[in-house]
């Protein structure tokens, strides 16, 4: 194990923290993300800022940039340092059709999550199988697939890598030009997005690449110039290939083939193991640190905030970062993150293996709805397991669709 150094607050001192410390974990060159800062704070001005007037009709523009009504809290929301309740709450007095288009958008980030903590396992270990039979090629690169004047891909590519953020219309373009028309595997397509988006999460990002290719509802998204002319009219009529685009018409239309529903997307025999502690679990005393995972980095994380006078530890996990090899801005963001909360409290930084070097101190933490905390807290053993804020919590019931599941949460949160 390797303690480190707790950067300075700022962009520019974090990117000198990841480029001595974790450059060899990072796909590229560390660098900040040129639109989104990392941070508790940068997070607070961004939710005091956040007004969804107009959103239901803006959400979905691409460009200009100035007329985009995206939001941008994605990243925050990534790493909870907004949870999705606060924003449920936050528009509660929006236009109807603002709020429920922005609360809609927010109850499909929770579908995706119940979605993984339910399936994640057993969909994980089948990946693996999958792999193990046909080890992945990697993409020849994002340009390949498409003409490198083809604007559309182009700037949508740049923002990718310079931002590390897309509007989920472009989001759709890029995996639609990737899978529907250049025939290229999802899953490739899902790790570049993993790799550089910061709001990535196999959650979110992978049911969105799944949906694209036509899992679930069985017909693939196409994708062609008339989305552009609609969103991006300003991106043609700037293209070098305006006259003769290669996205002019629709894709020939693709069907998927229809497979046996796995039976735990019918029902959860255990929506507590799914879900979690409803209350902390285990002892709230004698416990010496907090331990921070990247799904709850935020203030408001229950772990941090019942347990104040402790340090937070957070590790850089370095098998799990060395087989992801992350770009540079994610690791970024992580430490603007962490710079920022030592503003406020102890935070220790350790580069290692999480399992073999916490083992032995009494953990708080915050339950998190992925596979790997299972795994880790299972070796661990923390001293307390504090319940995630969940905007719905988990049930046993249907969810081989959104509109299945949604139909049966419960309807209080829509008032």
């Amino acid at each position: 194990m390797v303690q480190l150094p707790v950067p300075d607050p700022g962009p520019e001192a974090a990117v000198a923290f990841v480029r001595e410390h974790l450059a060899d974990l990072a796909c590229d060159t560390p660098a900040a993300s040129e639109a989104i800062r990392g941070g508790q704070s940068a997070a607070d001005a961004a939710l005091a800022a956040l007004d969804v007037t107009g959103y239901a009709g803006r959400r979905s523009v691409v460009w200009p940039p100035e007329r985009r009504g995206a939001t941008r809290m994605s990243p925050y929301v990534r790493h909870n340092l907004v949870d999705l309740p606060t924003l449920w709450d936050h528009v509660a007095d929006a236009r109807a059709n603002d709020r429920r288009k922005y609360r809609d958008e927010l109850a499909w980030q929770e579908f995706t999550r119940h979605l993984y903590a339910r399936l994640g396992r057993d969909g994980a270990a089948a990946l693996r199988e999958e792999l193990r039979a046909h080890p992945p090629q990697p993409p020849e690169g994002w340009d390949e697939p498409w003409p490198r004047d083809m604007n559309c891909m182009d700037v949508t590519v740049g923002e990718l890598h310079t931002d590390g953020w897309l509007v989920n219309q472009t989001r759709m373009w890029l995996a639609s030009q990737w899978t529907v028309r250049a025939g290229a595997r999802w899953r490739d397509g899902e790790e570049e997005f993993f790799t550089h988006l910061l709001d990535g999460s196999r959650a979110a990002n992978r049911l969105n690449w799944q949906w694209t290719v036509g899992a679930g509802n069985g017909k693939a998204y196409g994708f062609s110039r008339w989305q552009v002319e609609k969103r991006a009219p300003g991106l043609c009529r700037r293209c070098v290939l305006r006259v003769a685009c290669p996205v002019r018409s629709w894709p020939a239309e693709q069907r998927t083939t229809r497979v046996p529903v796995p039976e735990l997307l019918r029902h959860d025999p255990d929506p507590s193991v799914t879900a979690g502690p409803a209350e902390p679990s285990g002892s709230l005393n004698d416990v010496d640190a907090v331990w921070l995972t990247a799904e709850s980095l935020g203030d408001a994380d229950p772990a941090l905030a019942a347990h104040p006078d402790v340090p937070a530890v957070f590790f850089f996990d370095e098998p799990l970062l060395r087989r992801l090899m992350l770009s540079g801005k994610r690791l970024v963001f992580l430490a603007e993150t962490l710079a920022d909360l030592a503003a406020r409290r102890p935070v220790e930084i350790h580069r290692g293996r999480v399992a073999d070097e916490l083992g032995g101190r009494r953990l708080a933490v915050t339950f998190a709805p992925v596979p790997g905390f299972r795994r880790r807290a299972a070796a661990l053993e923390p001293a307390v397991v504090h319940p995630w804020r969940w905007l719905f919590r988990p049930r046993s019931g249907r969810m081989q669709s959104y509109t299945a599941w949604r139909n049966g949460m419960p309807a209080g949160r829509d008032a």
